[in-house]
Formats: C-alpha cells, structure tokens, sequence
C-alpha cells in the first residue's frame, strides 16, 4: 500500500471544477485509490460526488492510499495534482 499527506492547492478545494478534474484522474489509475482528511473516514477517490462531500478546502492536508498495481505511481500523480491550482486548469 502507498500512502502520502498532500496540501490541497487549489482555490476552491475539491469542489467543482477541481473535484470533476481529481475524479477522473483518479478512476484512470491502475490502483484503488482513498482519499481522506487527515482523522476523518476515507473515500473512494474517483467518485465526484464523495469528493465533493468530504469538504477539504484549500490549504487542508489530505491523505492519498494506493493498493494494487501502480499504487505508487498513483499516488504521485494524483499528489501532483492536488499540489497544482485545479481552478486554473482550462
């Protein structure tokens, strides 16, 4: 299992625009991936919908975990994008 703490970047969090963008990134890995505030349940990282209601915003740290083939490689490129400014991503 790969795991990382990453600082949302984006203006708005993971609402929106950004969350459509993360969701499909995430369903598009090799790996399950969960997403979670740090302390709080984790989530299917694919789905825009719990996306939306787990309510990190920007600057809050969020967990990523990976299993599977490539959880690794997940992580790091789901990671990248949380540490980009979705909001500005056309």
């Amino acid at each position: 299992m790969a795991e990382r703490t990453v600082k949302i970047a984006a203006a708005s969090g993971l609402h929106a625009r950004p969350a459509a963008i993360f969701s499909k990134a995430a369903g598009e890995q090799p790996a399950k991936v969960t997403i979670e505030k740090v302390g709080g349940a984790p989530i299917d990282a694919s789905s825009i919908l719990m996306l939306m209601t787990l309510g990190a915003g920007h600057g809050d740290e969020v967990v990523l975990r990976a299993e599977g083939d490539g959880a690794e490689e997940s992580i790091n490129a789901l990671a990248e994008l949380l540490e980009t400014d979705l909001d500005a991503q056309a």
